[in-house]
């Protein structure tokens, strides 16, 4: 139970930090100066965006930011497997 608990946990707070990354974010949920003051954390979300602002990388901003949602996802779930598996073994 508990497991299924954390686990819903963290891919609720995982689908809310690609979903903030991603130009799509609709929510201002903190003032213009960023999260806890960091600048690089604006309100609007959009971070793939802003951080390739300026550089040549900055049409494809979308694709970085799918490509990075699967990886990041991929290395999660093999993060969790690996937990999983070692706590079956005992």
């Amino acid at each position: 139970m508990i497991g299924r608990v954390t686990g819903l946990l963290s891919a609720f707070l995982l689908a809310a930090f690609i979903a903030y990354a991603s130009r799509y974010w609709l929510f201002t949920l903190w003032p213009r100066e960023g999260l806890f003051g960091i600048q690089w954390l604006p309100p609007q979300g959009g971070l793939i965006r802003n951080w390739t602002g300026g550089t040549m990388w900055s049409p494809f901003d979308i694709v970085l930011w799918g490509v990075g949602a699967f990886l990041l996802l991929t290395f999660v779930q093999a993060i969790r497997d690996r937990i999983k598996q070692n706590f079956a073994a005992e």
